[in-house]
């Protein structure tokens, strides 16, 4: 006999719907899977028959043949498992219920006849409310997270025996049983570990990334070690807005799949901070693999990726980061087609200025200038022309560590920083632009206009440094973050001369180079 259930599948971080077709015909006893499985996939038949064997249930000596369709897409994952034992029992003869073409079913199977959870729950649930289904049947401890999605009827599942139970159930009966998805637990108000109000001195270091939070701007810090620069960085996620229900949506997407959503939370509430070391690969950074999955450009999305000692990083990873700091998104061709991840991320980097780390300081900096040449030769001139704010971090006064002077929490910040967001929200309407360090062409002309008195200062900055257009564009896009910071409508003198500041450390820098 021949049946027909759904399931679903993951390419990339998107789901696609996949029939799972079971035939079942006399003669010799065999089990043929088709339809371009990866070996996991493959491998579901030993473990739905050996469960099916163990919960009790038997099928007659026969061919046994099941499709996996579309056959020209490949299936990964174990997911299938479930909708593979269930298109069994129906082949076998159990009848079809009338509202089996609105189901679509997930889970992996234990061989003890136990459904194990398994990743990318959220994917699977958007797709399948995206192709009209009405149920999901999933493995109980997925079910919380299956709930997030609204519009569609979730179903928990422990144990292949309750197959047949479920089998036999009309659709009045399973829309009882069935929680209807949209129900998740209300949103958390972030909750972080650090605060800004830790930092002890470095306000140079806070305000840069108060400036880059509040645009979008990408920052680099330049300083000897332990002058705080990877506690700054780590800081930034609590200052920067609250995360939207979209946003949290897409970021738990990108976790589950990775199979890094905490059990206990459906959603992910905080942003994500992300510090790959300096050992990482090309694909660990991108994502890849025979099946690709999303790497730590991905993981960062609609968070901060920092990248410390940014120089001890190999050249084919931080030319890697060209192509995702523009367009915002990860894009990886391979034989079976092209993936697209999300990377809409902060970007942020440390390094010291020289091998030793104490350059300038000649008491201690050993190093020759050819060596500190070489080493500021190790970031291509590209990356560098898609940051837009660098500072240096100095050694702190022993009055600031002992913590005599007042240090401002990141709700205060993160307060300035909602309301400079806010502004732009409201100015960028109409326009494909989200924040003030996307503004290009026309747009910088039409949102950073200066006064008269403002572009003959410019003018006269621009010719001295002998800044580039790119240069040009940058320090403008900084100082129309600083004007929306201090609630300004028009970028005024003191804000062209903080975005200015911000590209000397540089300029000082890796003149040396040239």
């Amino acid at each position: 006999m021949f049946s027909k259930v759904y399931g679903v599948g993951l390419r990339g971080i998107d789901g696609c719907l996949v029939q799972a077709e079971t035939d079942i015909q006399d003669g010799l006893p065999s089990f043929v899977m088709v339809g371009a499985l990866a070996p996991e996939v493959r491998e579901a038949q030993d473990r739905v028959r050996t469960s099916l064997k163990n919960a009790g249930f038997r099928w007659r000596p026969g061919k046994v043949t099941i499709n996996l369709s579309p056959a020209g897409l490949r299936k990964t994952g174990t997911g299938f498992d479930l909708p593979i034992a269930a298109g069994i029992l129906l082949a076998e003869g159990l009848p079809a219920p009338d509202w089996l073409e609105e189901a679509v079913w997930i889970g992996e199977l234990g061989l003890s006849g136990e459904v194990k959870p398994v990743r990318g729950i959220l994917s699977m649930v958007l797709e399948a409310r995206r192709q009209r289904k009405a149920f999901c049947i999933l493995p109980e401890e997925n079910v919380r997270e299956g709930l997030v999605i609204p519009g569609i009827r979730i179903l928990g599942i422990r144990h292949v025996r309750h197959l047949a139970e479920l089998l036999r159930c009309g659709r009045e009966e399973l829309l009882l049983q069935g929680q209807e998805g949209g129900c998740q637990e209300e949103a958390q108000l972030e909750a972080y570990a650090v605060d800004y109000e830790e930092v002890q001195g470095q306000y140079l270091m806070k305000r840069a990334a108060e400036v880059a939070a509040a645009g979008g701007h990408n920052l680099l810090y330049i300083g000897a070690a332990g002058t705080g620069k990877t506690m700054t960085a780590e800081r930034i996620p609590t200052i920067l807005p609250s995360c939207t229900l979209q946003e949290r949506l897409e970021i738990s997407r990108i976790y589950s799949i990775c199979g890094l959503l905490p059990p206990d939370r459906p959603l992910m509430h905080a942003r994500p901070f992300r510090s790959p070391h300096h050992g990482a690969t090309v694909q660990a950074l991108t994502g890849g693999g025979r099946s690709p999955v999303p790497g730590e450009m991905s993981l960062a999305s609609g968070g901060v990726l920092f990248l410390d000692e940014f120089p001890e990083f190999s050249r084919h990873v931080i030319d890697a980061l060209r192509q995702p700091l523009e367009s915002r998104k990860v894009v990886l061709s391979r034989v079976s087609g092209r993936y697209e991840f999300p990377a809409d991320f902060l970007f942020v980097a440390a390094m010291n200025p020289c091998p030793c780390g104490y350059y300038p300081d000649r008491r201690r900096c050993s190093c020759s200038e050819s060596q500190i040449r070489s080493y500021l030769g190790r970031l291509p001139r590209p990356i560098l022309d898609r940051i837009d704010i660098c500072v240096s971090s100095s050694p702190v006064a022993f009055d600031e560590l002992r913590g005599k002077g007042k240090t401002e929490p990141s709700a205060a910040i993160r307060r300035r920083v909602e309301q400079a967001r806010e502004r732009q929200r409201i100015r960028f309407a109409g326009t494909p632009l989200r924040l003030n360090s996307q503004i290009y062409g026309e747009y910088l002309e039409r949102f950073c206009r200066l006064d008269a008195e403002e572009e003959r200062f410019f003018r006269r900055v621009y010719e001295e440094r002998e800044m580039s257009a790119r240069a040009y564009a940058r320090v403008l896009r900084v100082a129309r973050t600083i004007a929306d910071l201090d609630g300004e409508e028009q970028i005024l003198h003191r804000h062209l001369c903080e975005a200015i500041g911000y590209r000397r450390q540089e300029e000082w820098n890796w003149k040396k180079t040239e």
